[in-house]
């Protein structure tokens, strides 16, 4: 499993510790709301906008900030500032490239944050270009399934048009077309399947393999220090930490 993919399953993990601190549901609302002002405010219409309100469902997010959070994207309700999605590109330890996504009502206090985070973390801000053609867009959905459905699974993923599929233990995930997402989802919840998450992610083209505990450990402590802040929704990376070792650093 890649770094996107593991540093995906910590954060499942320790989402109950983030939901606590009030980020998560703060997160989800403002993905709604750039869902909902792109693209309308009719999840039938608007596949983005399904999927940021089945994720923030899934997370327990409150219907009513959902139908705020949608109001805000659509214009009806026009309290708070003006929301737009960020993406920055940095160098963590060992090598490693890290492309940030955020959404923000102050441009200036993120990237601030951001290059805080990243210098006193043994990384630094790469400019705009730097590492994004590293990533590819794409489709993520992971489902979790005992061996004995892997067959059956892996069948409807592939009628469904998911364009990958690779499966570690009893998660397995599934690589769609972006646009894709949606429809591959509800097929697999059509076909009985249990979903975890589901969300646009970028893959790395290539990895760095990072063997050494104190290099694993720096690499996992930025990671956190970046998903900690306020407007930061994901990090994606390239690093490849070996399933045992990751195990062994908790």
């Amino acid at each position: 499993m890649s770094g996107h993919s593991k540093w995906h399953s910590i954060k499942h993990k320790k989402g109950a510790a983030d939901a606590k601190r009030g980020k998560i549901f703060t997160i989800h609302a403002k993905l709604i709301t750039i869902a909902a002002r792109d693209g309308g405010g009719d999840p039938d219409m608007n596949p983005a906008l399904r999927t940021a309100i089945d994720n923030a469902k899934a997370a327990n997010v409150p219907n009513a900030n959902i139908d705020r959070a949608i109001k805000r994207g659509t214009g009806e309700d026009k309290e708070g500032a003006e929301i737009s999605e960020v993406m920055y590109e940095g160098y963590g330890p060992a090598g490693t490239a890290l492309y940030i996504q955020a959404v923000t009502d102050n441009k200036n206090r993120t990237v601030a944050n951001v290059k805080s985070i990243l210098s006193k973390n043994g990384g630094n801000m790469g400019g705009a270009g730097s590492v994004a053609y590293l990533f590819h867009k794409k489709g993520l959905i992971l489902i979790k399934a005992e061996a004995a459905k892997h067959e059956d699974l892996e069948l409807t993923a592939i009628d469904a048009g998911a364009e990958d599929i690779k499966i570690e233990g009893e998660t397995v995930e599934v690589y769609t077309d972006p646009k894709d997402l949606h429809n591959v989802k509800k097929k697999m919840e059509d076909g009985g399947f249990e979903i975890e998450s589901a969300e646009i992610t970028f893959i790395p083209e290539n990895e760095v393999r990072i063997e050494e505990e104190d290099k694993a450990k720096k690499v996992l402590k930025l990671m956190e220090a970046l998903e900690d802040d306020e407007d930061v929704t994901n990090v994606f990376s390239n690093f490849d930490i070996p399933e045992e070792l990751m195990e062994k650093l908790g």
